[in-house]
């Protein structure tokens, strides 16, 4: 083979290679993969829940407690500025919320569970 064969088909291949994880994964909805009935589809795998309980859980807990101090430092400005609501809420609410709220493994704030 010539070289422009050559390389069309290094293209070719490796192009298909790259849209194959996109095609991958099919998600079926009706499909229970626990095994567990209050469990949907959307449940999260345990090695989310692994990653959430070692990594993301203390650097959410260490963000409130930084939150909180720059809170307490910032109160003098944000009370001149009237916006002591919107500090209190991103500083300390939100990454609270997402330390002690959320389910282990999940990505967002409450159960979507079988109600």
């Amino acid at each position: 083979m010539n070289l422009f064969r050559s390389i069309a088909v290094v293209l070719a291949l490796s192009s298909g290679l790259l849209a194959l994880p996109a095609s991958a994964e099919v998600v079926r909805e009706d499909v229970n993969t626990s095994g567990d009935p209050i469990y949907t589809a959307d449940a999260p795998k345990a090695y989310s829940m692994i990653g959430d309980l070692l990594i993301a859980r203390p650097l959410l807990i260490g963000a409130t407690i930084i939150g909180t101090a720059a809170f307490i430092v910032s109160l003098p400005f944000t009370a001149l500025g009237g916006n002591i609501d919107e500090a209190a809420t991103a500083l300390i609410q939100e990454p609270g919320r997402e330390a002690f709220q959320r389910c282990l493994g999940c990505t967002s704030v409450g159960y979507k569970g079988n109600n």
